[in-house]
């Protein structure tokens, strides 16, 4: 049978303790970026991968027209 060893898990909480602290420090040190800086780079990402799907549907549709013509 195991025997709890009531120290050990005393220790393991107040680890867990000493490192929901340090988080919480960390956290207080973030620089949030601002509404406006969030919103415009989330606008540039939607376009860059709007760009790049239809730039890959197109390759898409003319490789897959090359194949049949190469195939017929």
């Amino acid at each position: 049978m195991n025997i709890i060893n009531f120290t050990e898990i005393k220790n393991v909480i107040a680890k867990a303790m000493q490192f929901f602290r340090e988080v919480r420090i960390e956290i207080k040190k973030i620089s949030w970026p601002l509404r406006n800086e969030t919103i415009a780079s989330t606008s540039i990402v939607i376009i860059i991968v709007l760009i790049i799907s239809l730039f890959l549907g197109i390759v898409d549709v003319g490789l897959s027209r090359v194949i049949k013509i190469i195939l017929s």
